[in-house]
């Protein structure tokens, strides 16, 4: 994985995370935490995916070319 990549995913990733956040924060997904406990699906997605490119970015900056 080239460095440009592994930062975008790293960036990508952050980001994701960050309107994850924001997403649990909105009022449909107080709306359904009330209801079924657990925050929207998008808010959940979204901090998933955030996740993964961040571990992907992180893992991808780590490694040495050789």
């Amino acid at each position: 994985m080239t460095r440009p990549l592994a930062l975008g995913l790293l960036v990508a990733g952050i980001l994701l995370i960050i309107f994850g956040v924001s997403a649990t924060d909105s009022i449909s997904s107080d709306v359904s935490r009330f209801f079924t406990g657990a925050p929207t699906e998008k808010a959940v997605w979204l901090l998933i995916a955030g996740m993964i490119a961040g571990i992907a970015g992180l893992f991808g900056l780590g490694r040495r070319v050789a």
